[in-house]
Order: structure tokens, then sequence, then C-alpha cells
């Protein structure tokens, strides 16, 4: 009887996974390889503000496209606040369209922090109509408003417009609001005005379709100013104001950082750029990031990474050889700055024989009512013209020396101090969960009584002395960089119940030996023990510190016991 023959056995297949690169676009990788790239590619956020006054403002929020309710509305500004009454033990818990209230956070762009009094009053004046009040002065120079209904947009838009204001890709995966020192153009120490370099990008790259789709937000900062008041460490690119021993003038260029989970601080290209080239490097940097930033995984997608995975010579290379068409000429660092509070709060001198005046409100949180009547103080002192900082303060500038005393007087009367204490001069903190979907604790009504128990606790002290409060891992409030950072999260406390409380990140700095904050192993407080532990580290480190040590030196030295 003949076999049977038999089949060929197939070999086992083996399994093929094709790899898809990081989605950079400058080495063919165009599929969008997440949800975000993909509504990206299928329409330019840009565009969402036709429907947003065609549609959505006429039909409400029920009629708003998810793609547009949490993605491209980002780019005019919007974002859906957080559903009252949710903690945040549900933050990571729930569904976006469970946390999204039926309201709007709407972010004002206000680049290098300029303001005349007349846009401040009309920021005032939308506020009281349309905010509930809100408008808080945020640590980027910008202000917020929350409880914007998305009937009322386009008039808010065409207000602000009309006073050259804009919000104009204030969130998105953009060119953000560029940082800018608020008293450029009139400080006596100045060594640059960077301000033609943020109007000229401001015209030839905001709202530009060639630079709306970055891999992430790109945050910018320019300033010329010897205290380094723009925070230029943990920006996507800064211009730090330096003079060139040959050539004058100029800006040393920083590339790379940010901060969030994994922070990385800033590294120097070592070049010195001058002004009229500031924002054609600019366009190189940014365009670096467009075509080679990492698209695949969000949380890899901001310039740090790419900075950090090439080096600054490959970075430098590349923005020459393939941007620029050109060297760049090689430059000095800045000096370090001699002034340890950096927010220009205080009555100073301008190079032109009048006065600025800087204020502190309490971390940031002010309201439609006190910004108008700020404008009305200004003008009536002879001031068209305001700033905001890094620092969630503001400024009056231009104000004659015989008016001063009587502008300080009108500011303390709304509770605006020039001569705050450590404490209210020194705490920042985010929106927090009153507002935020992302935020675990409470921040804003926790920062503003942190001040008030530390200036009864410890009145005496007097050092400069930084802590910032954020509700969630994000670092909105730069907590990785101050003395005492403050993370929100769920702790336990003695009875076992999980409460809101906050990891302690301690000892971080920028200008004066900048670096991340450390953390103490198990440090851990409850939102109600943070005043009990504030005052007892700062005790500590009164009793211990060194002739003319800083806080944040101390810090990485002492003993955890001291810390604890």
């Amino acid at each position: 009887m003949a076999a049977t023959p038999q089949k060929p056995v197939a070999a086992p297949r083996r399994k093929v996974s094709r790899h898809r690169g990081e989605g950079q676009w400058a080495v063919g990788h165009f599929t969008p390889l997440n949800g975000n790239e993909q509504f990206k590619k299928d329409d330019d956020g840009l565009n969402v503000r036709t429907r947003i006054e065609t549609i959505y403002s006429k039909r409400g929020f029920d009629s708003i496209d998810p793609n547009d309710l949490r993605g491209r509305m980002r780019w005019w500004g919007l974002y859906t606040q957080r559903k009252p009454g949710i903690d945040g033990g549900k933050t990571a818990i729930l569904e976006p369209e469970e946390l999204d209230d039926e309201y709007f956070m709407l972010r004002v762009r206000i680049d290098g922090g300029r303001l005349t009094t007349e846009q401040l009053r009309v920021i005032g004046e939308i506020s009281q109509e349309f905010a509930r009040g809100t408008a808080d002065i945020t640590d980027r120079q910008n202000v917020q408003y929350h409880w914007i209904r998305i009937e009322d947009v386009p008039e808010i838009w065409e207000r602000l417009e009309a006073v050259g204001l804009s919000t104009t890709e204030a969130c998105g995966d953009t060119p953000r609001v560029i940082l800018g020192s608020p008293v450029a153009g009139i400080a006596e120490d100045e060594i640059i005005d960077g301000t033609p370099a943020i109007e000229e990008i401001n015209r030839r790259i905001i709202g530009n379709k060639e630079f709306s789709n970055l891999p992430r937000k790109f945050k910018s900062a320019i300033s010329g100013s010897p205290l380094l008041d723009v925070a230029h460490e943990i920006n996507d690119v800064s211009f730090v104001g330096v003079n060139h021993p040959e050539h004058g003038p100029g800006f040393d260029l920083w590339v790379g950082g940010g901060l969030s989970t994994n922070p990385k601080l800033g590294q120097r290209l070592g070049t010195w750029v001058p002004l009229d080239e500031v924002t054609d490097v600019y366009e190189g940097v940014i365009s670096i990031f467009r075509d080679y930033g990492y698209r695949r995984l969000r949380t890899r997608a901001r310039l740090k990474f790419l900075v950090a995975d090439w080096g600054v010579e490959k970075f430098r290379q590349v923005l020459e050889d393939e941007y620029l068409k050109r060297k760049l000429i090689d430059g000095p660092a800045p000096a370090e700055p001699v002034a340890r509070w950096r927010d220009h709060v205080g009555v100073h001198r301008q190079k032109d024989g009048r006065f600025y005046v800087g204020f502190a409100p309490r971390v940031g949180r002010v309201d439609g009512t006190t910004l108008s009547k700020i404008a009305e103080l200004a003008e009536a002192h002879g001031s068209g013209r305001l700033r905001t900082t890094v620092e969630q303060k503001m400024i009056v500038l231009d104000v004659e020396e015989s008016k001063v005393a009587s502008l300080v007087e009108g500011l303390e009367a709304l509770d605006l101090t020039t001569k705050p204490s450590p404490f209210r001069r020194g705490t920042m903190a985010c929106t927090g969960i009153e507002f935020c979907k992302l935020a675990i604790v409470e921040t804003k009504v926790r920062g503003a009584s942190l001040i008030d128990e530390l200036e009864r606790r410890i009145p005496d002290f007097d050092e400069p002395i930084t802590i910032n409060i954020n509700g969630c891992p994000n670092a909105c409030a730069r907590i990785q960089v101050a003395d005492i950072g403050l993370k929100g999260q769920l702790v336990l406390d003695d009875q076992g119940n999980q409460v809101e409380g906050f990891q302690v990140h301690l000892g971080g700095a920028l200008g004066l030996d900048a670096g991340f904050g450390r953390k103490v192993r198990g440090l851990k407080v409850t939102a109600e023990e943070l005043p009990d532990y504030v005052e007892r580290v700062l005790t500590r480190f009164q009793e211990e510190r060194e002739e003319g040590e800083r806080f944040a030196t101390w810090a990485s030295r002492a003993s955890e016991e001291a810390l604890s």
C-alpha cells in the first residue's frame, strides 16, 4: 500500500513587529500614533474657532464634538473645568465626560506680561459679566477665567481683540505665551530689551498653521534682565540677556527645560544671538521640535526628551545646518543674579527717573472688580501701563515720584501690598481641585491660609523663601524648583483615613544654584498638618543655618530628621 503523502509542515510563523519609531515627521513617520495626533491630522486646531462662533455658541454645550471639546478648543484657550463635588480620589478613575462641567476655563494670552490700563479694565469687565468674578494671575503671566459659557465666548473674543488681547494658542500643542521681563525697556540695570523679539515672534509664529501642530506644548521665554526673571531654566526655549565681550548685548540660548513628572533643566547651546536674529533662531528651534519631536507617546512628546537624547552639540548642529543654514556665534553664559527675589515687588526707580511699583496678591488670586480698580488706580497716578510676572504678581509702571506714596496706599487698601512678608511674597499655587480636572487636592485657599498662619506664627522670619503648592504631579506651580514644593496627593491621617495632603520637595531653586528639590523618604503631610510642618522646618532652618546660608543650601545638607 502506497504511503499517504505527507503535507509539508509549515515553519512556525514568526511574529513580525513593525517598528513605528517615535512619530518623528523628519524621519518619515507621518501616521498618527495616538488619538491626539489623529484629531490634529483630521483638522487643525485653529479651525475650531469657526465652529465655536457659528455652531457651538448658538446650539450650546451638548452640540460640541468631543474632539473639539477636549482637544482643538485648547488652541483657543478653552478647557472644560471640573464638575463641582468630585473629590480627588476620583480624578484618575472617572472618564473625561464624567469630570467635565458645562463651563470652561478661558486663558487670556499676555505675552511678556504687558498690559495697558484699558486692557486690564476690559479683562476686569469680562470677569464680572461672564466669569462670576474669577480672574487668576498665573505663573506664566496670563489671566485665567472660570465659569465661562460657550454661548458667551464669541463676545468675549470680540471684546478682548478690540483692545489688542487674544486667547490664540493660549493652550494646546502650540507655541504658548512668550514670557518676558516685566520691566523690559524700563529697568535701570537691563542688559537688553527683548520686547521687539516678542512682538516679531507673535507676528510671524503665533496663529501660523506651520506651527500649530506641535508634538506637545512649547514654552518660551525672553528676558534681558540680570535678575533672570522669567524662569528660563524650565522653558523649552529661552533667550537670556548677556554682554558679549566683542559683539555687545544679545542673548544666550537655552533649550530643553521643563518640569511635570520628569523634570529637566534647560541647557545652554553656548551661542550668542543678537536681538534682530532672535525670531529666526526661535523659528529654527520650534521647527526642530515640530519635525523631530516625539509624537508616539504623549509622556515623551516634550522638547526636553529630544534634547536629552541628542545632546546639545547635535541639537546645535541640526539647528545651524538644517534650519538656519549658517553657524551661530559662540557666547558667554549669563552671570548669576545678585538679588534673591526676582519678582520686582516693591518700589523701584526706572531708567527714565520715574518709578515702577510691584505688588503681591495672595497666590495669584484676584477678581474682576479688583483688576478694574487696579486699572483705575494706575491711571489716576499717571500710568497707562502694567505688567504681570512669572510669580503671580503685578507691577504698575511709569509713576512719578510724587505719586508713589499715594499709589502704594491705594494698593494697600485693596490688600495688594508692596511690602509683603516672605510668605506672601514667596507662596504660589496652581488652580487646584476647585476647577482643574487633573487636580487631587485644593490649593488656592490652602495657600492663602498657610500665608496667614505663617505670618502669625513666625513673624520675625525675614529670609527669602518660596513655597509652591500644586494640586497634582504635573508641576504647574513649579514644585521641584521651590524651597518648599508641595505636590498634592491623597495621604493617610493618624486614624488611617484617606485625606488631602502633600508630598514634600525641599531645596529646589532657580537662578542661584538651580536644581531640583530633595524628597525625604516617606515625608508626606496632611493638608491640616501643613502649617505645623512648614513652621517646624523653617524654625529648624533658623536654628541650624550658617551665616548667610540660603534655605535651599541648608536643606541639601540637613538630616532627614531635621526635615521631617
